[in-house]
């Protein structure tokens, strides 16, 4: 079965030149694929059965479940279960994970985001809603309930984290977790050192970007 990588559309606005990098190392130890840069809210339109390698809990929803000749796996699954990539090692950093919610019902997701913590040399403490009984980080409210009650909702999530630093694995929780008062810790950034940033933090703006993205893609 071929295989594409699935950046998607947060990474890409966030920061493209890691997607570059992890499709460079992708090709290098799986062999050559291509980059699908269509959104996962648009149909793809794959010839043939291609097994999607996705990095977004929302790609990973939605091409398991809404097109066809699409299967789905996520980065960590196979980072997880890999020997060739690299790991940094955090010293036994402490950190919280907040799961996305997408993904809330999928342990392999869940368990690979831990493993590679592990891998990292990161410990990680628990909060009390996590994995498949993990609450929204606040940022599934926005558009149901006014901007300001959103950020409430991100701040209540993010105070439940019980250590300052907190791995995430969704750009979104990111932004939540900096509006909630702690230090995310987004994935792919964990995976090559780097430090996670703001950028666009407002959510109006931040959802502006991404309808543009996703309307573009």
């Amino acid at each position: 079965m071929p295989k594409i990588f699935a950046p998607g559309c947060a990474l890409m606005l966030y920061k493209p030149y890691l997607a570059e990098k992890l499709h460079v190392i992708l090709n290098e130890n799986l062999g050559q694929m291509e980059v699908l840069n269509t959104c996962c809210r648009h149909e793809p339109r794959l010839a043939v059965m291609t097994e999607v390698i996705n990095i977004c809990p929302g790609c990973d929803k939605r091409f398991r479940n809404n097109y066809q000749n699409t299967t789905t796996v996520s980065l960590w699954e196979i980072l997880a279960g890999s020997d060739f990539f690299p790991f940094p090692d955090y010293q036994g950093m402490e950190m919280s994970v907040i799961d996305a919610c997408p993904t809330r019902d999928q342990a392999r997701v869940q368990d690979a985001i831990r493993m590679l913590l592990e891998k990292m040399n990161i410990k990680v403490i628990e909060p009390k809603h996590t994995k498949t009984k993990s609450t929204c980080c606040g940022d599934s409210f926005y558009g149901a309930i006014p901007t300001e009650q959103v950020k409430k909702q991100m701040k209540k999530r993010t105070s439940e984290m019980p250590v300052w630093d907190v791995a995430v694995y969704c750009v979104s929780c990111s932004k939540s977790v900096f509006i909630g008062g702690k230090r995310p810790h987004y994935m792919i950034d964990l995976l090559f050192g780097e430090t996670t940033v703001p950028g666009t933090l407002q959510p109006d703006q931040w959802h502006k970007e991404l309808d543009e993205y996703i309307e573009s893609h």
